[in-house]
């Protein structure tokens, strides 16, 4: 989620792409670029129908993590890269929106729930996807001294050297994590929460891979800190033989993160990016989004799977922050986070 700058000679660049890839569809053939992040996927069957039914072909245009993808479609706005776009999320919402990057279009389908998450009255983005960013635990690891349930938690001397985090520098997860601790603490305790978790052994590391494949003692690599920032669906991936799973998210600690589609402002095939966007709101496809994304769908009445329903409900509540207060504030909390925290 993080934003990085691109050149002026990269932005050139990667407008330059997007006229050879356009000049060189077959005359006739109807595709609609769909710009995402780079974790986007959908069951590949699901593509197939809808070209089937709609004659459309989709065609994903992988651009980065949320931070990057964003900023390349500020950069192009004018010659956009795509027609629609998949991945923005609420933490960069307010900024793409303010750069004119979407077109309005009001999809008959958000009316099924994704207008819970709705950011603009224009109704230029649709929710898609929430993914609730919270603290997660091995459960066998507090068997003796009692689990944490909340931030404060973190600073006590009996979870000295437990923490992982990801840097909020270079990781979505990360950074909700921080903004997850300013909404609670305020302007001014945020910093000093991060004071006493840095003086009780807080571990950063700069990805969730990392972090949680590695250095978490409740996946698959086994490593020595029971507490990592993750998501709240990570423990439907950590269901043990006897069917009980091996960790838990601490639903006091959830950031939310949704994630939105919408036309992309001179999208050439703008038309038929509108059906792209009510496809991604439609029914089938939010029932895919939990198996092929691990986030919850924002439509209401669709069934999370078996696993989910059981270890990996969704928060009832969660921290946010104002999407525009985010973007006036990212940069310099982030900052003074480095300086704190790694200064």
């Amino acid at each position: 989620m993080f934003r990085r700058v691109l050149t002026v000679a990269s932005a050139f660049a990667l407008l330059t792409a997007c006229s050879v890839t356009t000049s060189n569809q077959p005359a006739g053939e109807r595709v609609v670029t769909l710009v995402t992040h780079d974790s986007f996927a959908l069951t590949p069957a699901l593509l197939e129908q809808f070209k089937t039914d709609t004659g459309i072909t989709i065609k994903p245009l992988a651009s980065g993590d949320a931070g990057e993808m964003t900023n390349k479609l500020v950069l192009t706005k004018d010659v956009p890269i795509g027609d629609v776009a998949f991945g923005v999320d609420s933490t960069f919402a307010s900024r793409a929106l303010k750069e004119g990057v979407f077109a309005e279009y009001a999809s008959p389908e958000a009316e099924k729930g994704a207008q819970r998450y709705r950011l603009d009255p224009p109704n230029r983005l649709h929710a898609v996807d929430v993914g609730d960013v919270c603290l997660n635990i091995d459960v066998a690891a507090f068997k003796d001294i009692g689990e944490p349930t909340q931030y404060a938690d973190l600073a006590d001397p009996k979870y000295k050297d437990m923490l992982v985090v990801e840097d909020p520098a270079t990781s979505s997860p990360g950074l909700a994590f921080l903004l997850g601790t300013i909404a609670a603490f305020g302007e001014d305790g945020w910093a000093d929460y991060w004071g006493k978790l840095k003086a009780n052994g807080v571990k950063v590391v700069s990805g969730w891979e990392e972090a949680y494949t590695q250095d978490f003692s409740g996946s698959s690599g086994k490593g020595p800190r029971p507490i990592v920032v993750s998501y709240a669906s990570s423990p439907s991936a950590e269901i043990g033989d006897d069917g009980t799973p091996r960790t838990k998210a601490l639903l006091d600690t959830c950031y939310r993160q949704v994630e939105y589609a919408g036309v992309l402002n001179g999208a050439k095939n703008a038309e038929d990016a509108k059906k792209v966007v009510d496809f991604l709101l439609g029914e089938k496809v939010q029932a895919d989004v939990p198996g092929t994304m691990y986030v919850y769908p924002s439509r209401e009445g669709v069934a999370l799977p078996e696993a989910w329903t059981k270890a990996a409900p969704l928060p009832a509540t969660a921290r946010s922050l104002p999407a525009d207060q985010v973007d006036a504030n990212r940069e310099r909390w982030v900052q003074q986070w480095r300086t704190l925290v790694q200064g």
